[in-house]
């Protein structure tokens, strides 16, 4: 199952968060909290806030392109991220300017700050434990990482096959829909 990556939406998401937190967090919590606000998002409507590829790594599940953005910084001169985040440093990310929230519903702005105050101001390796313990989707990759599969997420919380099926058609026909726009 694959989603469209916005990367608008994901840099809107991350500034928020950020916001939240009073401009600073570490990336490794900024990442796990959007992967939990994506998580429950899927798990409510079938889709993501950011449509990014989640992969398990050693310290846990977190966002692909949104990881890269923060460690590689962005490919195209066309990225908002550096606009409103700052480079990472002391394995923290800043935010540099508020941003706009018109690509994030009011719905989808309750998932950021839901998950922001409820594992937002935890350490970032108390939060890798209880993410370990705690969501049965995530395995152990070792030292690389594997993709995690919104499927495995729905299925892990007691979706029918009939549900996962729906979102998979749904997220096909989603897919499809964007490669077809210019």
């Amino acid at each position: 199952m694959r989603f469209r990556f916005n990367e608008r939406k994901a840099v809107q998401a991350a500034a928020y968060i950020l916001k939240l937190a009073g401009g600073h967090l570490s990336y490794m919590v900024l990442l796990k909290l959007l992967y939990l606000a994506d998580r429950e998002m899927l798990l409510k409507h079938g889709l993501t806030i950011t449509g990014d590829t989640m992969i398990a790594m050693k310290h846990g599940p977190t966002l692909s392109r949104v990881s890269d953005l923060i460690h590689e910084g962005p490919q195209g001169a066309e990225s908002a991220w550096p606009e409103y985040i700052g480079e990472p440093s002391n394995f923290e990310v800043a935010l540099k300017k508020d941003g706009p929230l018109d690509e994030l519903s009011r719905f989808e702005l309750g998932l950021l700050k839901h998950a922001y105050e409820t594992y937002g101001k935890m350490d970032k390796w108390a939060l890798t434990d209880l993410l370990h313990r705690k969501l049965p989707e995530w395995k152990d990759p070792g030292n690389s990482c594997s993709t995690i599969d919104p499927a495995d997420i729905l299925r892990a919380e007691s979706r029918s096959d009939d549900e996962i099926r729906q979102v998979q058609e749904d997220a096909e026909e989603l897919w499809f829909l964007g490669s077809a726009t210019p």
